[in-house]
């Protein structure tokens, strides 16, 4: 948690100065029972008015003072905190901003949600109460225990039954709660997650008919949770109503005590002056037994702390998997992406390799259209997904024009790709924010260059808006294939060297998916274009057809040399172009 801390340095000479305000507010704080001795022993016990009105005068001017200095402590704490935890978010998106698919896998996306929010507020109500009363604390309890025996020396041996009695109370309350709270972070990790696949799930939910098994598997983990959260909330809240009799059965205890000596004397002076010391006396001890409650509030919340300190140091100090190798080879700016002799491995949660590409081999050139298909789990989307370094190859090596890509920065290679998911993928805002998303600087006929060519100015032009219509989140308001389009559309903005069409054809008709191939292979001449696809009608016309089969190539050239020398492919075209009608 100290490691964590050190992000503190920009705000350090902020948190000094609140740590400033604090000592005065404890130290003024300090003064005011004395003060109070005072007039009652040489002010009213004498009748001195004036005596009593300048006292008077003094604690008021003081009381005010205080608080000011107190409501620009808190101000100043909570503003120190605000600005700490916003840079630890800051720092932990950044962070997850350098992870590779695999990095977040390991982690989960549930998980990281929770660090980034629930754990950096624990930070932060932690580090409001250390600037609170990492100074505040011991001013009042060395001050205060220092009064107290001045004021009542005899009564002062009470501080040696009261400060061990709540030591054992922190001890056992941060031993009994501290456990709970590596849980409840936990269940918040499970909650998000059941969520977030409700969220995302719901059409597929809703046309199952699984809705109430959703809201039990909700239920289930906010029910954990919640259960945990109660538990920890009973424990405190049973202690308030103990410390608090507590408390008050030790005052009522010096009370008498006080009563007890002020009784056996008789010189009234002496038995004014005592009372005065033992009201003084008392609200020392108040402060005492204050402080000693903040100190069992950090025997919590330090090790809360830490458990959520220690779930952001995990994502602060994570090794990439995925890091840029020296440098031994030189770009030739040829326009070709090859794949070497490519294996790769997934791994499960449980450790265990599973091979998914296995000995792939393949150039991608300048003015081609490369295309991969095979049946479904075939290691398609695989491929592509190594190109980007999405994932590390387990063996062999994949070159971009040259360049081995574990040896680029991924700025460099995202800068030559222009990519299109599977699964179409828009951010909220306007039509012409998600086209400009790859290329900040196209112009408005950029945008309506790109939107004719993916065969999207059409539906665009009848928008109230059109390039300034609104896109809701992940574009909701949109077809299926509006989005797909649209997608294809942002790549094309970008101008880049290669375009990875990931089965982005799926969702359009076949005669939207010849016009936009064929304006494709005019427009993107320049340019290779690998196309990975369900459909044989999309890719019949590609330069090289890849075939795939349990992560195997076992097929490669065009569309009639694989008809008479692939199986697996001649079985895949006559069962789909008959179905078509496409003429072979």
């Amino acid at each position: 948690m100290i490691k964590l801390f050190k992000y503190l340095k920009p705000h350090k000479r902020f948190a000094v100065f609140t740590l400033f305000l604090a000592a005065i507010t404890n130290v003024m704080t300090l003064g005011f029972p004395l003060m109070m001795s005072m007039l009652i022993n040489n002010g009213i016990t004498k009748g001195d008015i004036d005596y009593i009105s300048s006292i008077g005068i003094v604690m008021i001017i003081l009381c005010t003072i205080a608080m000011f200095v107190s409501i620009a402590n808190s101000y100043c704490s909570s503003k120190v905190s605000a600005l700490f935890s916003g840079d630890l978010r800051r720092m932990v998106f950044s962070k997850i901003q350098t992870f590779s698919q695999e990095d977040i896998d390991e982690i989960g996306i549930p998980s990281l949600i929770t660090r980034t929010t629930n754990d950096i507020r624990q930070i932060q109500e932690l580090l409001i109460m250390l600037l609170r009363s990492i100074i505040s604390v011991p001013i009042m309890l060395v001050g205060g225990t220092v009064m107290a025996v001045i004021m009542a020396p005899k009564l002062s041996l009470a501080l040696v039954v009261i400060c061990p009695v709540i030591g054992i109370i922190a001890l056992v309350l941060a031993k009994t709660v501290i456990p709970y709270f590596k849980k409840i972070q936990k269940g918040v990790d499970g909650l998000n997650l059941v969520v977030r696949e409700k969220l995302n799930g719901i059409r597929v939910i809703r046309a199952f008919n699984r809705t109430q098994y959703e809201d039990e598997r909700f239920k289930k983990a906010n029910d954990d949770l919640t259960g945990l959260n109660l538990k920890v909330s009973r424990i405190f809240a049973a202690l308030i109503p103990v410390a608090t009799l507590l408390v008050f059965l030790i005052i009522a205890v010096l009370i008498f005590a006080g009563y007890v000596q002020i009784n056996s004397l008789t010189d009234p002076t002496e038995i004014a002056n005592t009372i005065g010391d033992l009201q003084a006396f008392i609200i020392y001890l108040v402060f005492i037994i204050a402080a000693l409650a903040s100190v069992a509030a950090m025997f919590v919340m330090i090790p809360r702390g830490k458990i959520s300190a220690n779930r952001i140091n995990e994502v602060l100090d994570h090794d990439l998997k995925m890091v840029v190798r020296e440098k031994t080879t030189e770009s030739t700016n040829d326009g070709t992406i090859e794949f070497r002799n490519v294996s790769f491995d997934y791994v499960d949660e449980d450790g265990n390799k599973k091979r998914a590409l296995d000995n792939v081999r393949f150039t991608v050139k300048r003015g081609e259209t490369t295309a991969i298909i095979g049946s479904t789990g075939s290691g398609k989307s695989t491929v592509l997904n190594l190109i980007p370094r999405f994932y590390d190859v387990t063996e062999g090596a994949i070159i971009i024009e040259g360049e081995d890509v574990r040896e680029m920065d991924f700025a460099s290679i995202y800068e030559k790709l222009g990519y299109i998911p599977q699964q179409a993928f828009l951010f909220s805002g306007t039509v012409a924010d998600n086209l400009r998303y790859g290329n900040e600087d196209a112009s408005e006929a950029d945008l309506w260059e790109a939107l004719e060519i993916a065969q999207s100015r059409d539906f665009v032009e009848k928008l109230p808006d059109k390039l300034n219509s609104m896109v809701s989140q992940n574009g909701t308001n949109l077809s299926g294939g509006q989005r797909q389009r649209l997608c294809i559309a942002r790549a094309i903005v970008k101008k880049a060297k290669f375009y990875m069409f990931d089965d982005s054809f799926s969702a359009l008709d076949f005669i939207t998916d010849a016009k936009l191939r064929g304006k494709l292979k005019d427009v993107l001449s320049d340019s290779a274009i690998i196309i990975v696809a369900q459909r044989v009608g999309t890719i019949i016309d590609a330069d090289n057809i890849i075939v795939l089969e349990n992560g195997v190539v076992v097929g490669q050239g065009k569309h009639d040399f694989l008809l008479q020398n692939c199986e697996i492919y001649r079985e895949m075209a006559e069962s789909q172009l008959e179905k078509t009608g496409v003429d072979e």
